[in-house]
């Protein structure tokens, strides 16, 4: 029902020939003359033709390096192990020790903080911008699956084999769980997707998206079908460590290859 509330693009609006549509609608967001901006839209629309695959390869017959680096932040975004996080977290809390009912209790207070923190980065994403928020998430992301790591891969066995967490070590995987949580959904959550929306200029945005979104779904796949073989044979503490790996990669990835999009036009792109 929300989505009925949202807005039609301005740039979709002058395609369709909707000009007096979108000046309000820009009027609303920009105030003072949308005029200029319309007419600005209004040529871009005109060298606007229809994207094909072809577009997004460079002289050399590469991808261009936007592309790579779009798909580098899909790709990353699943590698950190969220979707894990949410497809097994019953059977996952189960193998360490709590009950079934426990496990669900916990399953729903993650979706919870999940939902919570990614209203937070729809509050706060245009006023901190996107790769400050990035940079943090990665660097709590870190952090809290590097705990888990550490707990998970020391932890005592019992008789079937699974970590036992006892005395504290269980509230603390709990917390650095929910932490986790936390820190992807005020950054790589959201903030990616913003991002992607963003980074690509009009030409080349519409088939660069649906690349950049393909390969998260590759990733999803792979990282979701992987996790069962990994806590079977080699153990959570192991899952948890190249899931934190990801995250120290996903800082650099940030810093080195990211620049912020935040107060940047799409026709300036």
């Amino acid at each position: 029902m929300s989505a009925l509330m949202i807005p039609e693009s301005p740039r979709y609006l002058v395609a369709q020939g909707r000009e007096p549509e979108a000046a309000n609608i820009l009027t609303k967001i920009l105030g003072g003359d949308v005029l200029a901006k319309i007419d600005e839209i209004r040529q871009t629309v005109l060298r606007e033709r229809e994207p094909s695959f072809s577009d997004l390869l460079s002289r050399n017959g590469g991808l261009l390096r936007i592309v790579w680096i779009g798909i580098g932040l899909s790709v990353l975004q699943q590698f950190v192990g969220i979707n894990v996080i949410f497809y097994y977290s019953n059977v996952l809390w189960q193998a360490v020790g709590f009950s079934e009912q426990s496990s669900l209790t916990i399953t729903v207070i993650t979706g919870a903080v999940n939902i919570i923190t990614t209203l937070i980065a729809i509050a706060f994403v245009d006023k901190f911008g996107r790769k400050p928020l990035l940079i943090l998430g990665s660097i709590g992301m870190t952090l809290t699956l590097g705990t888990m790591a550490y707990i998970f891969g020391n932890a005592p066995l019992d008789a079937a084999g699974n970590p036992n967490l006892t005395g504290s070590a269980g509230t603390t995987a709990l917390i650095a769980a929910n932490l986790y949580v936390f820190c992807f959904g005020f950054s790589w959550g959201p903030v990616v997707w913003v991002l992607l929306g963003e980074m690509f200029n009009n030409k080349i945005r519409a088939a660069a998206l649906s690349v950049a979104a393909a390969m998260q779904w590759v990733a999803n796949f792979l990282i979701s079908t992987t996790f069962p073989p990994i806590l079977k044979n080699f153990g959570l503490g192991s899952a948890y460590g190249l899931y934190t790996i990801a995250a120290a990669i996903s800082f650099f990835f940030i810093l080195f290859f990211i620049k912020e999009t935040k107060g940047i036009e799409l026709e300036d792109m």
